[in-house]
């Protein structure tokens, strides 16, 4: 089939673009873009496509660079197509976002396509990636320890939002800010045809592209394996190149099938969402399948942190493992200042900052509040309230309930008084906890020794009476001095509900 029938098919099946459409085509002078630029020009006149030329000068290669550019807006001329012509100091911009020079020019360049497309109402950006540069993505993404949806490689079709770039406010020059990610798609009509291919098309119509030294230098990694990698992979398989495109399909589909299940997995394991943090169900996550427990902790990362290219393989298996038996406030670091912490019934995956707090009874104040007796005291930012009411000693039958169990207490009403509070824990703070036969012990260690999490313990509420004693580390344990005695006349029942 010829190379113009098989770019005619490809858009057909992957819907690239409907006739009529307005694409944005990059062009940088060699080529693979020449190639696709004659193609959809008119050479293919049922694709009716309006066309408009965008090339942006990287400023990497001096004289050779800017000859580029004149050559594209010539080109352009020629042919009869509207054209933005445009250059961006790259290696400035690596050095002030600390990016290698290929990821801050590839930022750069879809930053300045999205825009370009924003400026002339165009949804769709065309650019020229083959089907070898489609082995090569791939190999590179195996060799770096990539998943399924890295070794995948490169789509026909990817919306612009899912290209993991940090563009929203990423400037060129004086430009305006990209705003338009969300309705972009950026489309690769040359995807399944050879290198090869494309230079004999460029050869058989006359097309003299630009030649680009830097694409021999070998110190750039996927030169290296195009230039050394792969011509020795092929003295094993003459056929590797296509072995590889033919992995990236198999491993393609199979994403998708998994991404559909991912997708179901999430609804019934997350408890809530928002961008800042995501919080699962622990009991529920870890009856999951080790791929979908996985595939879960990925995609919360990939949620938080849309711009991050590469998940760590380690980073994921070790809040696996830590996951799988970790006890509440075990905490696992993952990519880009996020963190995973384990709570009572549930796991948060937030940032390192963020403060993780259960569905509890906690205190979310630093002033003291006083405890209405008998009455309801409603906690500050809180559906949860402390219910109290007295009653006489001869109420309490079952002496077993005379001391706290979880967020419910029965104190001794002399020891309660009548102006108790509710405050967070002070420094050196000490209470002596029920069953330690009045021994005291500060509350800082005494949280520690229950495990309650770090995020959790300045939230705590503490009943304290009038004279300052502390009477119960609330949904812990009692003070052993407030406790409910043969001489204790009257009563005090606590209770936190909602």
């Amino acid at each position: 089939m010829a190379l113009v029938a098989r770019v005619r098919d490809a858009i057909e099946r992957h819907r690239l673009a409907a006739p009529g459409d307005t694409v944005v085509v990059g062009v940088s002078g060699g080529p693979d873009s020449l190639c696709l630029l004659h193609v959809l020009s008119g050479r293919s006149p049922e694709l009716s496509l309006n066309l408009h030329v965008a090339h942006l000068n990287h400023q990497m290669r001096g004289k050779d660079a800017d000859a580029d550019a004149a050559f594209v807006a010539e080109l352009a001329s020629d042919w009869g197509l509207s054209a933005t012509i445009e250059s961006a100091d790259v290696p400035a911009l690596a050095r002030i976002h600390k990016l290698a020079p290929e990821e801050a020019a590839r930022r750069a360049r879809y930053a300045f396509l999205a825009r370009v497309a924003g400026q002339i109402g165009a949804r769709t950006i065309a650019v020229a990636h083959n089907a070898d540069d489609q082995t090569e993505t791939v190999i590179m993404h195996w060799l770096r320890g990539s998943g399924l949806a890295g070794l995948r490689g490169m789509l026909p079709a990817t919306p612009m939002k899912d290209l993991k770039l940090e563009i929203g406010d990423w400037r060129l020059e004086s430009t305006p800010p990209v705003s338009n990610l969300q309705s972009l798609t950026l489309i690769r009509p040359l995807l399944s045809i050879p290198r090869a291919d494309i230079e004999a098309y460029c050869a058989r119509h006359n097309l003299e592209p630009r030649f680009d030294r830097s694409n021999l230098d070998t110190t750039y990694f996927r030169n290296r394996l195009r230039h050394e990698l792969i011509p020795y992979l092929e003295t094993y398989n003459v056929n590797i190149r296509e072995v590889v495109r033919r992995l990236a399909s198999v491993v393609g589909a199979d994403y998708e099938l998994l991404r559909e299940q991912n997708e179901m997995t999430w609804r019934q394991v997350v408890r809530t969402e928002t961008d800042h943090a995501v919080t699962f169900e622990l009991a529920d996550w870890r009856a999951l399948p080790l791929a979908m427990r996985r595939s879960t902790l990925r995609e919360a990362i990939h949620r938080l942190r849309h711009a991050l290219r590469n998940i760590n393989f380690v980073h994921v298996e070790n809040a696996v493992e830590i996951l799988a038996d970790g006890e509440t406030g075990a905490q696992a670091t993952l990519p880009q200042g996020l963190m995973l912490t384990i709570g009572y019934d549930t796991f948060t995956v937030a940032d390192e900052d963020f403060r993780v707090l259960p569905d509890l009874p906690l205190l979310l104040t630093e002033r003291s509040v006083p405890v209405v007796l008998p009455g309801r005291t409603r906690l500050p930012e809180s559906v949860w309230a402390l219910e109290a009411k007295v009653s006489p000693r001869a109420t309490v039958v079952d002496e077993n309930l005379t001391s706290a169990t979880g967020w419910e207490a029965q104190l001794d009403a002399t020891s309660v008084g009548s102006s108790p509070v509710l405050r967070p824990r002070r420094p050196g703070d000490r209470f002596c906890p029920l069953g330690m036969g009045g021994q005291s012990k500060r509350v800082n260690e005494f949280m520690i020794n229950e495990k309650i999490p770090v995020a959790w313990r300045d939230h705590i509420p503490l009943l304290v009476n009038g004279d300052g004693q502390i009477l119960w580390v609330c949904g812990w344990r009692p003070d052993e001095r407030a406790r409910v005695t043969e001489g204790t006349q009257r009563v005090v029942w606590l209770r936190y509900a909602q």
